[in-house]
This record gives structure tokens, sequence and C-alpha cells, in this order.
């Protein structure tokens, strides 16, 4: 892979994920064990549909088991995990495909998280890609049994003290993941001027609505639940108060924000940015609004010890809770956002969340309401 984005006249490198380097490892160990194939580049595909090929090395191979790795590379974005060594140890077994994590893959001890409790922190994104690739592989070698996939990452031990893994309740090293399998290169500064470019951009259809979202997840919201992915928007990561003003700057009247609860919980606590380099609070934020919703002191304890937003979300609903503490969470949000709306400029908001048995919106403010009725006109604009 050799793509490249400029910015202020360089060329900046795209790299790939934690998730994308198992894979590649993976499939390269699958091809040594299963065809006998010996190239050390890998091509795998992304969630996405990208084609990415990645350089391998193998480290053994036996009759039934066979093990490679890969050298991550970030490109040139700053990333922590960036030049590690990412270990697939692929065996032969009855049947089935097993994924698993061994040194310095984390362990996940609580709920709430991408895997459950006991698993190893692998991402679905990342065993998505590992069970397509290995997959390819078996059909292509014409083989009928099963695989045994073990990812290590012996960094990931030392790596993982230097992340909010322990604190979320990921023990024993670093998780691998990657919902694009693709690492785009930006620093802060470059990304926020990349948002105002894209915001001033978009000022040029000469329309006065804009919606900003908050990323990956907001897209599949909007394609999935909404079927509104055929509105042009721009992606605000976490700059959402810089994004909303820039927006306001470049002329535009009305606003809809849409965002995953995750992140926008933290825009209650007033915080102009949502990454967590700005702080959290988004549990006792929860417990707040679920103590104003009626909930018990148990119930209140739960949602506090949560590690995600969505944890909280299961607690809620279990004891009936869900939608009055969310009533009570966009009431907060919106007193919070409006008191920087300028005048005449029309501001609203949708959050939501994409796990199994949660609703996907939880919130709309009567502003986003009146905003999607009028959306065809917009269009007409």
């Amino acid at each position: 892979m050799e793509w490249t984005k400029r910015y202020q006249g360089k060329e900046l490198r795209y790299g790939f994920t934690t998730g994308s380097s198992a894979t590649a490892a993976a499939k390269r160990a699958a091809s040594q064990l299963l065809l006998g194939q010996s190239e050390d580049e890998v091509e795998i595909t992304t969630p996405q549909g990208q084609v990415l090929t990645i350089p391998t090395r193998l480290v053994f191979a036996e009759p039934d088991h066979a093990k490679a790795k890969v050298v991550k590379d970030a490109g040139d974005d700053p990333d922590i995990t960036d030049g590690i060594e990412i270990f697939a140890d692929v065996s032969r077994i009855p049947q089935g495909l097993e994924i698993t994590g061994g040194e310095g893959v984390g362990t996940v001890t609580k709920p709430g998280l991408d895997q459950p409790v006991g698993e190893k922190a692998i991402n679905s994104g990342p065993r998505y890609m590992l069970t397509q690739a290995l997959s390819s592989v078996c059909e292509a070698a014409g083989y009928q049994g099963g695989l045994r996939i073990v990812i290590s990452i012996p960094a990931g031990t030392e790596l993982a003290r230097k992340t909010f893994n322990p604190k979320l309740g990921i023990v024993g090293g670093i998780s691998v993941i990657g919902t694009t399998g693709i690492v785009e290169p930006m620093s802060s500064k470059a990304l926020f001027d990349t948002i105002v470019l894209e915001i001033r951009q978009a000022a040029t259809r000469q329309q006065d609505f804009l919606m900003l979202i908050s990323g990956n997840y907001s897209k599949d919201f909007l394609r999935v639940q909404m079927q509104l992915d055929n509105i042009p928007y721009v992606v605000t990561s976490n700059f959402v108060r810089d994004s909303l003003e820039a927006a306001w700057k470049e002329g535009f009247q009305q606003v809809l924000l849409v965002g995953h609860i995750g992140k926008y919980v933290k825009l209650a606590l007033g915080m102009p940015n949502t990454h967590s380099d700005y702080g959290d609070g988004r549990m006792p934020c929860l417990v707040y609004c679920a103590l104003k919703a009626g909930a018990d002191r148990d119930v209140l304890l739960a949602i506090s010890n949560s590690v995600t937003t969505e944890a909280a979300l299961y607690i809620l609903r279990e004891h009936d809770l869900l939608w009055t503490t969310m009533e009570i969470l966009g009431q907060i949000i919106e007193e919070q956002l409006t008191r920087h709306l300028p005048e005449g400029k029309r501001l609203g908001f949708i959050f939501f969340c994409n796990k199994k048995g949660l609703p996907g919106e939880l919130y709309r403010s009567e502003e986003a309401k009146k905003m999607l009725a009028e959306l065809p006109a917009l269009e007409g604009n």
C-alpha cells in the first residue's frame, strides 16, 4: 500500500491498522500452511472494500502449523503502535475458525466493550477481516478442516500502560482494532484544517443547510437507519464546537449535528472537543441524568461502574429508564449548545448508538425534527 494525501505541500502516507496487520500476517501463515505459497506481500480487503497490499515475513512453517508477522506501518500518522511487530500463529484444527489472542493482546474484563468479558480484545472489524481472508485461503486450497489463529503483539503489554485500556477494562495488552483497516495521516491541526476546508467547499453549493457528523458510526447510522446518506455532510471528528463556529462563519443558517452518544454525552458537560484528552465525565453525566429520571442507588452505582456509554444504556433499558434518561440528557445538551448559538441561526442534533439490543436513535431535538421535515425543500435549494 502506498496511498498518499497532500497537505500544505507535503505528501503524507496512509498506513494500516493493527487489525489489517493481524489479518495480513494470518493470511500469510495460512497461505503457507494450506497452499505452500511463499509470497511476502499479501493482499487483504478492508471492511469498506479497499484492497491493501501489506509486506509480511514468514517466521516458520510446519505441516500443521505456520507463523508469520507484519511490522505495523502507520504511515505519516503519529501512532503509538507504529513499527511494532504483530504475529499470527495459524494451526489446523478439525473444524471451525477460532480467533484468539496471545502475548500482548489484552483481555476484556468489564462489560460494554466490543467483545464480551473474558474474550481477547480483538474487535469485530478485525475479526471480520480475519474470517474473510482465511476463508478465502481455505476455499482456494479446497481445505474442509478448521483453523485456529492466535494473534500476538510482544510489545503490547508495555504499550498498554500508555493507553486508557486498563481503565476501560482491557488488561494484559493492547486491543486489535480498526473499523476501516486504514490509518489516515493526520495531526490534530491538520485534521481540523481539513474539516474547515470541507465546510468551505460545502458553502459553495449555495445552500444554507449543513449536516455535521461525528465519524464512521454516524455514516453507517445515516445510511442504514435514516436513509440519508445521499445528503452531503462533513465529518467533524471530535471538533464539534470548532466545526460549528466554522459553519456559522461560512454563512450557514441551519446545522444538523448527528453523532454517537459516546461523543455527544460530552456535549452535555460543555466540552468543546469530545476527545478523551480534553476529559471524560460520561458516566457522572449519565448518573446525574438517571438520578433525575428516578433511578435508585443500585442502578446509579451500576452506571457509575460502566466503562462505556452502551453498557450504561443496557442498564437503563433493563430498568425502564432509558427513554426518560435520554430525554433529560438531550435537554441538557440543547442547553449547552444553544448557549453558543448566534442570533438567527438554527441548530438541531441527533444522537444514537449502534449496539445490538439497543435502539439506534436515542434522541432527536425539536429543531432536528423540523429540519428533517424540511429536507426535500432544502435539497431543492
